[in-house]
């Protein structure tokens, strides 16, 4: 959704990502509220297949993100070079989810944080 370029944080002296949003989309609202609410996302999780959110700024009316750089190759060659086996990981993941879906009672919670009683 946004371009994605490679820079230096000369302060702390790391490799930095920094995503903006084009240039053709920035007047858009609802592209912006979706890549302010990506931020939002970004932020509050905390796992090892997702980059770090650094910050968010701003600046001439233009917002981006700065966040952690990952060195490797870019998705879509990845994608390009398994194209196949993507598709069979999706339907194995379908598979698997619809079997925990029937395994588990209507209106429960699975996972670590329930909501207030």
């Amino acid at each position: 959704m946004g371009e994605v370029y490679r820079a230096r944080d000369t302060r702390l002296g790391r490799d930095v990502a920094i995503k903006i949003l084009p240039q053709g989309q920035l007047l858009n609202a609802d592209r912006r509220s979706r890549f302010l609410q990506e931020a939002r996302a970004a932020s509050a999780l905390n796992h090892p297949n997702i980059v770090v959110l650094y910050d968010l700024a701003s600046d001439n009316g233009t917002d981006y993100l700065v966040m952690e750089y990952v060195s490797g190759n870019p998705l879509e060659t990845l994608i390009a070079a398994k194209r196949c086996h993507c598709r069979k990981r999706s339907a194995s993941r379908r598979r698997c989810a619809m079997r925990w879906r029937r395994r588990t009672p209507r209106g429960s919670c699975t996972g670590t944080s329930n909501p207030p009683t």
